[in-house]
């Protein structure tokens, strides 16, 4: 059987899409998986046992469509489900399953505070397509295959090679982020050294929270690729992290993960910390959270709290969980 599998964006919901591939290439005999995503997540996939072939989105779809016509493919499993696809599916017939994603139950649940969105895990959501075939969750952990092995003293100085928290600082939207003053007191009160990682975006962040806090605290945003840093989380003792790629991509790895969030909730998209041993959901109860599915560029309210008011101590208590070998 030759399937080919759909997930266009963004990196957190690609990356979720790893156990379902595993799974259909696993469980399904003499079974051939091919993944079609945009090129700019194609690193998600590169050096995955488990994907036959890896297509990347064309500049037109109805490029995409003819090299998804000529592979000849038995069935697609559409795990992104939007009018690209749906489009996709009418134009090549070929028959597919696809992910529900309940976008009415969800905006229900956003905007009238009403649970209307089962507390599955996205990849328990993902994999409900894939029932019909008889593929079933082998409850492991996401994949993430590093596209090389660095050692720490390529990336790190000397005082934060052996035993450091990561803390990924970035994330696409303000009120997914915690502000610098309040990550200055978290990282003022940890045992560990700290590196800072994220994009060129929170550099500037991450100079300001490093200069606060002297040689205790590196900061590696802006500086190392994705793949250093998503080897440096493996490498990590903990990880503290808000919702972005890089703190799901650790999940990969089971170090222990305090996923922190302010804005977002992560049961609304099922984007919490997947088959990861040692791992806590930080965040608070407010009336006005989730203010979105995505995040947002400022506080609605102007207050920030749900950032601003997480206890300092459950952040640190859970990053010192692990002792100072000093």
């Amino acid at each position: 059987m030759k399937i080919l599998v759909i997930r266009f964006s963004s990196m957190g919901d690609i990356i979720y899409t790893t156990p379902v591939v595993r799974c259909l290439k696993t469980q399904l005999p003499d079974a051939e998986v091919h993944f079609l995503t945009k090129p700019a997540f194609r690193y998600i996939y590169d050096g995955n046992p488990y994907v036959d072939k890896l297509l990347l989105l064309k500049p037109s779809l109805g490029e995409t469509i003819s090299e998804i016509k000529a592979e000849k493919y038995d069935l697609i499993i559409d795990l992104h489900n939007n009018l690209r696809t749906a489009i996709i599916k009418i134009r090549t017939g070929i028959k597919a399953y696809t992910y529900k994603k309940q976008p009415v139950r969800k905006w229900l649940s956003l905007k009238i505070r009403l649970k209307l969105v089962e507390p599955f895990h996205l990849v328990e959501r993902y994999l409900k397509a894939v029932k019909p075939l008889g593929v079933n969750n082998d409850g492991k952990p996401i994949n993430y295959y590093l596209k090389k092995q660095y050692s720490p003293s390529e990336l790190l100085p000397e005082t934060h090679r052996d035993n450091y928290i990561a803390f990924v600082i970035g994330a696409t939207h303000f009120t997914k982020r915690m502000p610098n003053a309040k990550i200055i007191e978290i990282c003022r009160s940890i045992n560990l050294p700290i590196v800072l990682l994220g994009g060129e975006d929170v550099k500037a962040n991450g100079t300001e929270i490093a200069q606060s806090l002297g040689n205790k605290v590196y900061n590696a945003c802006g500086i190392t690729t994705l793949d250093e840093s998503v080897f440096l989380v493996s490498k990590a003792k903990r990880i503290l992290g808000f919702d972005t790629g890089l703190t799901h991509i650790a999940e990969a790895f089971d170090v222990p993960i305090g996923s922190i969030w302010g804005g977002t909730v992560p049961e609304l998209l099922g984007v919490q910390p997947y088959q990861v041993k040692d791992a806590e959901v930080i965040g608070i109860e407010l009336s006005c959270r989730p203010c979105s599915k995505f995040g947002l560029e400022a506080c609605p309210r102007g207050h920030f709290k749900c950032m601003n008011d997480i206890p300092v101590g459950t952040v640190v208590n859970f990053a010192n969980t692990v002792d100072s070998p000093l």
